[in-house]
């Protein structure tokens, strides 16, 4: 059993984390590859689950994430990381962690996540409206808002999800994947 690696698939609530992390799972398993999937809004479940998202609740649940990543890859498990993880130092710490670690950036207009998030019917347990709340004061924390979403200085894999479907955008980083860790399939 060799080491995992590690995705953290990154980006503004509403970038598509969430659909694209799943059609991701849905290309590796194709290919004969598991990868678990961790989301950092399922953990909030668990973790707290009547969230505040202050700056000390957002330390814990993303060391948490990253904690736990890291002894799955120990254990030969690949992992994708759902999370925003707005603040650089959460993905750092990951890849500093993490020998086998990529980034992958969901690059999309805070309008255009504002207007996906306005329309979402599968939440995949996020918080719902959550810019129309942030706009009228009622949510404070919502990274892009009320709160800095510090996008990765040098990611592996850059995907504009305005232009790129989510099936797209999976098989973009499923095609970096192959190529930094199988050489080729």
């Amino acid at each position: 059993m060799g080491e995992g690696w590690c995705i953290w698939v990154t980006g503004l609530p509403g970038s598509g984390k969430s659909i694209v992390s799943r059609e991701l799972i849905k290309i590796l398993m194709q290919h004969g590859i598991r990868a678990q999937l961790l989301s950092s809004d399922e953990l909030r479940k668990v973790m707290t689950p009547k969230p505040t998202y202050s700056l000390e609740e957002r330390d814990a649940v993303y060391a948490t994430l990253v904690y736990i990543a890291k002894l799955l890859t120990e254990n030969g498990v690949n992992v994708i990381i759902d999370a925003t993880g707005n603040l650089r130092r959460y993905r750092d710490n990951a890849r500093n962690l993490i020998p086998k670690f990529m980034e992958a950036y969901l690059e999309c207009p805070i309008e255009v996540c504002m207007e996906r998030e306005s329309k979402r019917v599968e939440t995949y347990n996020a918080p719902a409206q959550i810019y129309q709340r942030a706009m009228k004061g009622e949510a404070s924390t919502v990274p892009g808002v009320g709160q800095p979403y510090e996008p990765p200085l040098h990611p592996e894999v850059t995907i504009n999800t305005v232009a790129d479907s989510p099936e797209q955008a999976a098989l973009k980083i499923f095609r970096v994947v192959v190529e930094r860790w199988y050489g080729r399939l």
